[in-house]
């Protein structure tokens, strides 16, 4: 059951995307992305949406009445499946405004959430949040990467905090890890009608029948182990051969989450000895010794930055990644115009 909605700013978009759920039309529209291209608009099928929502339910143990918080965009299958699962499981749907800081008019917690990281940092850092966001009974986060500092901050929680995996043809997850707890875990677990192999060139192979009738051949570089879980290593879109030695931009970016406050980074510029140079995207005031410094100290060789650029902002989707092909652009008209 989906409780009024009291914020105009996003009546609308509900509005309109119940009306297109109770529609004749067994499909309804959503949006990918974007991280590593160009937005694409697609068809998914309504039942397959409510078996995606049943999986999660049922793995979650929601109940009717529960309260869902409804923070995401509703143009993307994020913020489209939390209103599916209050619709399939009977949850009372709480809505905000899509916000980098979702529990700030909230008076009590709610049961379950669904969040990105950005969402989740930004509520740590302010006491009142921090304590709602404790409560949240069954917290899920998705949408991007969680680097360890976040992960550490939310390893004594004292309800299940989850990070998901999944993408918009898989209809939200199809797999998860636990981030809190004696179960932390940095590999990922699928849910029972889930297979999953490892392609030739090592990306992550999915078979999730209830969600999608193709099996589907990601481009996340992945590890599995022999309990069938996995780990992802990074996008094959962001691997940079440099030299000859494969570098994933990812695990760049890991290693020097921790030395910066502010949004940057890793890609690459087309370099004639190397055939790609890797290259640093930065927001914040350090200097370009300074930061070249810090990667030199930090980084083995080949990891480190060959360019340097300081910019105002780093490019973002829609949902609050990194848009790769954005800020690939952006370093090659740097490169060309410092050159």
């Amino acid at each position: 059951m989906v409780q009024p909605v009291n914020n105009p700013d996003i009546h609308d978009a509900l509005r309109a995307f119940l009306a297109e759920w109770h529609s004749d039309s067994p499909t309804v529209t959503v949006q990918t992305s974007g991280s590593t291209g160009t937005p694409k608009r697609m068809e998914v099928e309504k039942t397959r949406m409510e078996a995606s929502a049943r999986l999660t339910c049922d793995f979650l143990d929601l109940h009717p009445g529960d309260t869902a918080l409804l923070c995401m965009p509703l143009q993307y299958i994020a913020g489209k499946m939390v209103v599916v699962r209050s619709l399939v499981r009977g949850l009372r749907l709480v809505t905000v405004q899509p916000c980098g800081h979702p529990l700030a008019g909230l008076e009590d917690a709610p049961v379950f959430a669904a969040m990105i990281p950005m969402q989740v940092y930004n509520s740590l850092q302010v006491p009142r949040e921090r304590a709602l966001l404790r409560q949240v009974k069954h917290l899920i986060i998705g949408g991007g990467a969680i680097d360890t500092p976040l992960a550490e901050a939310l390893r004594d929680f004292p309800n299940a905090v989850w990070s998901t995996y999944g993408m918009t043809e898989t209809l939200s997850h199809i797999a998860l890890r636990r981030l809190n707890g004696p179960d932390a875990s940095e590999w990922y677990t699928p849910f029972a009608s889930v297979s999953i192999r490892l392609s030739e060139r090592g990306t992550l192979v999915i078979q999730a029948p209830l969600v999608n009738p193709s099996i589907l051949e990601t481009n996340d570089i992945a590890e599995l182990n022999a309990s069938g879980q996995f780990r992802i290593l990074g996008r094959a879109d962001n691997t940079i051969n440099t030299g000859g030695v494969k570098v994933q931009a990812e695990q760049v970016e890991a290693c020097l989450k921790p030395y910066f406050t502010t949004s940057f980074a890793v890609t690459s510029v087309p370099d004639p000895r190397l055939g790609e140079a890797v290259t640093l995207l930065y927001t914040d005031e350090r200097t370009t010794d300074e930061v070249a410094h810090l990667c030199n100290e930090k980084l083995q060789p080949y990891w480190r930055p060959k360019h340097y650029y300081q910019v105002t902002d780093i490019p973002q989707t829609g949902s609050g990644k990194i848009s790769r092909a954005e800020a690939h652009a952006l370093a090659e008209r740097l490169h060309k115009a410092f050159r």
